[in-house]
This record gives C-alpha cells, sequence and structure tokens, in this order.
C-alpha cells in the first residue's frame, strides 16, 4: 500500500490508501468441511507516525471497524496512543493484532498488559502464542483449543493443526477463563452458564458475545502473529468478519437537514437516497484530482450529478474508481458501505457531504488539528514562483493540517505543518512531484497569545472628513473564557438599544479579526471572552463599518490592560535509550526546558518521559543520535501550550517586532 518514493525510501507510511479486498468467511463455525460465503472488506491503511495525524483522523471518521497494530517488541507507542484517542473519538470498535512476534524480545503478554494498562482498554486476548521470537510458530485459539502452526514452505498460506504444547496447557486455561469470564459479562444467559458449568458455554454462544461486546467497544480481542511470514494473517481477517461491525450493525448515520434545521438518519441502504462524504483529496498524475468517498446511504453511478452541502452547487461526478492503493480500476456504481474515488469535480473539499439534490443531509464534518511550527520558502529561481504557487496550493488541498500565509511585514510565504517531518516530505514532494527547488527559512514555532485578566473600556471612534462622517462607541469587557475552549465567546449584554441590533454582528466581527494578531509580537490569540454591555451610535454617522472598526481598535488599546502573554507549542517526548545513556540524555532534556514526568524500565533499555517546548527541540533527534552512538530513539507529540517564561518572552517579542522593524 505504501506507493509514495518517500515511503519506500523511509519505510513508513506516509499517506492513507484505501483498496478493496475479499475474504472467503464460514456461514456456520465448527464444521470440518463448512460453506464459506464471499466477503467485501474496503480497507484503508493509515499513517502511524504523529506528524501525519490528518490520515488517521479523516479515515477513523469514515470508517465501521480498525485493527489496531502493535509491536510484539515495543509494545504501545506513544504513537498508538494518540490513535486509539482519535478511535475513541468516532467511536470506532476495533480488535489488537500484535504483530513481529518472531522478532528478538517478543512479548504477546506485556504487549496485553501495556494495551491495558496505557490505552485503558479491556484488552481479552483470543490466542496464546506458541514459541516466541526465533520460535515462534503458532498460536492457541482459545475458542477451540486447538493448536494452528503455519507451515514454512508455502510462507505461512497454509496451516495445520498441532497439539497444545505441555508447557502451555495451564496458560492456555488460565487465559480461557478469563476469556470466558470477561465475555460472559456482556449476557445475562452466559453468566449463568458460567457459574453452573463453565465447559458448558459453545463456541458459537462465546462468539456472538465476543461480537456483541467489540461492537458497543467494551471489549478489544487481541491476536498476534507475524505478518511477514503470514503467520497469524488468515486468523486476524477471520476475526475481522466475525467481530467487526458491517455498516448494517451500526445505527444509521444521523444529519441535519438545513431546510427543516432538525436531525435526520440515513440507512445503510442502496435504495435510500444517496448521502456520502468526501474524506480525502489527491492529485494523480494520470487522472487529475481525486476526490475519496464514503457512501453512508444509496447508490451512485458514473456520470450522475451530486450536491455539495458546503457550496450548495451540483458537482458531476463524470467517473468513478475502486482504489488500489494508486491504481485506479473504473467502476459502474457505488452502493452504501462502500469507499470509492470519483473524477471530474469542480470544487469539493476534506469534509464536504456530498447527496442527492432532493433529499439534502449534512453530516459531521471532521476537525483537524492547529498546525504548532513553519517554516519561510520561497522558489530558488525567480521563474518557478508561479509553479511554487501551483504546489502549494495542490498539496494544501490535499492536507488539511497544511497551511500556508502570507507575512504581512516582510511578504514572505510561510508554510505551516504538524512537525520537521511533515514539512520535510512536503519539500520533497514540491522537489519530486512539481520540480520546484525552494529556500527554506530557519523552523518557526506557531506562538499564540492569551489574555490573563479581565479589563473594562471604552473605545469612541470618530471620523469626520466633510459630509457624511464616521461614529461608533462601545463600551465592553474583555478577557481569558472561564471554559478554556478556544475561539471567541462574545455576549451582547446592550439592554434598551443603546446600540441598535444591526450594528452588534459588526462588534462581534471586528473582535474576530482582531484575535488573528494579538498585541505583543502579532501572534493570533487562541481563545478570548468579550462582553458588549454599553455604548452609543450617531443617527447619520454610524455604520456597520464604524462598529467593526472599533472594535478593532478597542482590541489594541484594551489587550495590553488584560494581561496579554505569549504561549507556546509544548511537546510530550518519549524517548527509550539504553541504561547506560540515562545520565546524558535526562541532562540534556533539562537544558532544553524540559519538564521531567517519569521514568520506566523495559528490558536493558530506559523509557524516559518529558514534556519539551517546541522551539527547543529543532534538529533534536539528530543530537539525541550523536549522545548515545546512534542508539537511543525518540518520538515527540504535540501535548499543550503554555505560558513561556517571562525572560524569554520578551526576547521573542523584540525579536518578533525587530523583524516588524526590519
Amino acid at each position: 500500500m505504501d506507493w509514495m518514493e518517500q515511503e519506500q525510501e523511509r519505510g513508513i507510511t506516509i499517506t492513507s490508501a484505501a483498496t478493496t479486498t475479499h475474504w472467503n468467511y464460514p456461514t456456520v463455525q465448527g464444521e470440518s468441511t463448512p460453506e464459506t460465503k464471499l466477503y467485501k472488506i474496503n480497507l484503508i491503511d493509515t499513517p502511524g507516525h504523529v506528524d501525519f495525524t490528518v490520515e488517521v483522523e479523516r479515515s477513523l471518521r469514515v470508517l465501521d471497524g480498525a485493527v489496531a497494530l502493535f509491536d510484539a517488541v515495543s509494545g504501545v507507542e506513544p504513537q498508538s496512543e494518540t490513535v486509539w484517542r482519535q478511535a475513541n473519538k468516532y467511536g470506532v470498535p476495533r480488535i489488537c493484532f500484535v504483530n513481529k512476534m518472531d522478532r528478538a524480545g517478543a512479548d504477546f503478554f506485556k504487549a496485553v498488559k501495556e494495551i491495558k494498562e496505557k490505552l485503558g482498554a479491556k484488552a481479552v486476548p483470543l490466542q496464546v502464542p506458541i514459541g516466541a521470537e526465533a520460535g515462534f510458530q503458532g498460536v492457541v485459539d482459545l475458542l477451540t483449543g486447538k493448536g494452528m502452526a503455519w507451515n514454512e514452505h508455502d510462507e505461512g498460506k497454509t496451516w495445520r493443526e498441532v497439539e497444545v504444547p505441555a508447557d502451555l496447557v495451564e496458560t492456555v486455561a488460565e487465559w480461557r477463563a478469563f476469556l470466558v469470564e470477561s465475555v460472559a459479562e456482556y449476557d445475562d444467559a452466559l453468566m449463568e452458564k458460567f457459574f453452573d458449568n463453565p465447559d458448558s458455554i459453545t463456541r458459537e454462544e462465546l462468539m456472538a458475545a465476543i461480537r456483541k461486546a467489540t461492537i458497543d467497544m467494551s471489549i478489544a480481542p487481541v491476536l498476534c502473529g507475524s505478518a511477514f511470514k503470514n503467520k497469524g494473517v488468515q486468523t486476524m481477517l477471520d476475526a475481522v468478519m466475525a467481530y467487526l461491525p458491517s455498516p448494517m450493525d451500526l445505527p444509521p448515520v444521523t444529519g441535519i437537514n438545513p431546510d427543516t434545521e432538525k436531525e435526520e438518519t440515513r440507512q445503510p441502504d442502496a435504495n435510500a437516497p444517496f448521502a456520502s462524504l468526501a474524506f480525502k483529496i489527491a492529485t494523480d498524475p494520470f487522472v487529475g484530482r481525486l476526490c475519496f468517498f464514503r457512501v453512508y446511504s444509496g447508490t451512485l453511478e458514473g456520470g450522475s450529478y451530486v450536491t455539495n452541502m458546503r457550496t450548495g452547487k451540483k458537482e458531476r461526478i463524470s467517473r468513478l474508481m475502486q482504489m488500489h492503493s494508486n491504481k485506479q480500476n473504473p467502476i459502474d456504481r457505488v452502493e452504501a458501505g462502500d469507499i470509492a474515488a470519483g473524477v471530474g469535480f469542480r470544487d469539493i473539499k476534506t469534509g464536504d457531504t456530498l447527496v442527492d439534490e432532493k433529499y439534502p443531509i449534512v453530516l459531521e464534518r471532521m476537525s483537524f488539528p492547529e498546525p504548532v511550527i513553519g517554516y519561510a520558502i520561497e522558489p530558488k529561481k525567480q521563474a518557478d514562483a508561479d509553479k511554487l504557487g501551483n504546489a502549494i496550493s495542490k498539496l494544501v488541498e490535499e492536507d488539511p493540517t497544511l497551511r500556508v500565509e502570507t507575512d504581512p511585514d516582510s511578504g514572505q510565504t510561510i508554510l505551516r505543518g504538524m512537525g520537521e517531518l511533515h514539512l520535510e516530505i512536503i519539500m520533497d514532494r514540491m522537489r519530486r512531484e512539481f520540480k520546484v527547488e525552494v529556500n527554506q527559512g530557519a523552523p518557526q514555532v506557531a506562538y499564540k497569545e492569551s489574555l490573563t485578566k479581565n479589563y473594562e473600556h471604552r473605545e469612541v471612534y470618530k471620523k469626520q472628513t466633510g459630509g457624511r462622517g464616521k461614529f461608533a462607541d462601545i463600551v465592553f469587557e474583555i478577557g481569558p473564557r472561564e471554559d478554556g475552549k478556544p475561539g471567541l465567546e462574545f455576549v451582547n449584554g446592550i439592554v434598551g438599544g443603546v446600540i441598535p441590533r444591526e450594528f452588534i454582528a459588526p462588534v462581534q466581527k471586528g473582535f474576530e479579526e482582531a484575535m488573528k494578531n494579538g498585541v505583543l509580537a502579532g501572534y493570533p490569540l487562541d481563545s478570548m471572552k468579550v462582553r458588549l454591555f454599553h455604548g452609543s451610535f450617531h443617527d447619520v454617522d454610524s455604520d456597520a463599518l464604524s462598529f467593526e472598526l472599533a472594535a478593532r481598535v478597542g482590541f489594541r488599546d484594551s489587550a495590553k490592560h488584560a494581561g496579554a502573554k505569549l504561549m507556546e507549542p509544548i511537546m510530550s517526548v518519549e524517548v527509550v535509550t539504553p541504561d547506560e545513556f540515562t545520565g546524558p540524555v535526562t541532562g540534556d532534556l533539562n537544558r532544553r526546558r524540559g519538564l521531567m514526568k517519569g521514568m520506566d524500565s523495559k528490558a536493558n533499555a530506559q523509557i524516559i518521559k518529558a514534556d519539551v517546548p517546541l522551539s527547543e527541540l529543532f534538529g533534536y533527534v539528530t543530537d539525541l543520535r550523536t549522545i548515545s552512538s546512534g542508539r537511543a530513539s525518540a518520538s515527540l507529540t504535540f501535548s499543550h501550550y503554555e505560558f513561556v517564561p517571562n525572560n524569554l518572552a520578551e526576547s521573542i517579542v523584540a525579536k518578533a517586532k525587530g523583524a516588524t522593524v526590519k
């Protein structure tokens, strides 16, 4: 699925890729020669690295179930925690697969323990591995009690039944009891059987209860194997069929009818009105722009029209494609439950709802994190300026966490993203795909400003230049939001019509615009509360623009007195290092203003956790290699924003103002 050159070179997934596959699964369990039914699986492979979190976010939004992969040696890594939280946010049922059981240091039960402790999940193993590391052969199925070993001669395509090794009999009995007990909690009939005679519970009863508990996210079944040699892959696909939901098992998708503003549902039925969500836009060198969408209800045929609920305009989807990574197979139609790509549209963005025009509905949009790091960029040759503009517009359309803006003072183009690796890949794509060589400036941290106390202020905006003038008078209180949420909380406290109603919205708009440039160093404010409670107007000279400008000017005059402070992004850093480098690594993190959060031991390595300001982390991975002779590794995840210490804030503000003066 990793088709990009950068993915193949680095051995990591960068962009999510969709495919459709089929799997034969027995219609009746437990028969020696069962009848099978061919099931269709729409699959999305997502990255694990936190810099590409948008790819996970948008994929989880449109999926019905997920397989969470864990490394049998590393267990639950920081990125896994981020992805797990995203799956919780969208209510996606999941099963766990502990991979790489044949690697040195593999430990299945340690991984299960970490899934419970670090992710807060009720991890319930359905298998016990036979052997580990180089001796990994197969698994014992806890539902049947039978051992399975994969054949080496055909790369694990086939397997054979084996005796349960004598040293595993007790372990199997213990985990089988845990499985039955965990599942019986969700089924009263099973609970009675469990207390009377646990052995009377049939495999079919257990499977039905596991499916029910998995779909309502009460448990997370855990399987294991080694994908490299195909060991455990067949049983994992069987578990996908058995325990993860089909579109029919989940509640119908809900949305808002824009005409009635009431909530409506769409059933996952091919005969229902068409409704789908566009979750990804990509550019293909052969077919142009592709729109990936998930169909929730109804049917769509190639060449037909849909309505984009964001723009209210009709879009013609001239051709439909079933995607296999970066290859397209033309198809005639798509139905409820399918994931497909369409071409020929004019204006579709990530998160748009595409529907049958006669049955409008707006599905819930996706939310994406704000970028935390930026580079100033320019083309190496001035002749490439247009090519650079074209490249940026296409890349920003594809990736909602990539932002581009022009610095109003220096005129520089600033590209913002989720981390150094994210922007490094974007620069590389500009060079390879768009043939644009780019100069980049030093990394820039996405600072924010915040107010710390309330302040009352009166702003009278008056301009007289012969004829009709400008007049607005507002009295307001400005300060931080009590709920800590982002955005502007605007409270209209005007009584008695001292400011006409039609001028209230322009005042709110003025404050919203003013938040884009703070008073300290021009950094945006993330959140603010304004209570407008008094003022006056002039019958002739007052208009909407006067009140909007009064709010802007009033913000600049009052924010200084409302305790404006600078905030910086803090990264959660996790370093895995051999014991002998623990001292130098912690010393280096302290020097970078790191706040130590704790240490754990794993085998003969130490796991050091700390919160460190992003501004101190540029080039950290390279420095860590030097400190540890290349033996330590680090992962950096955005955590939160925090106030910058006063002495540093002064130098940052002075530098920002110095840049402005230049």
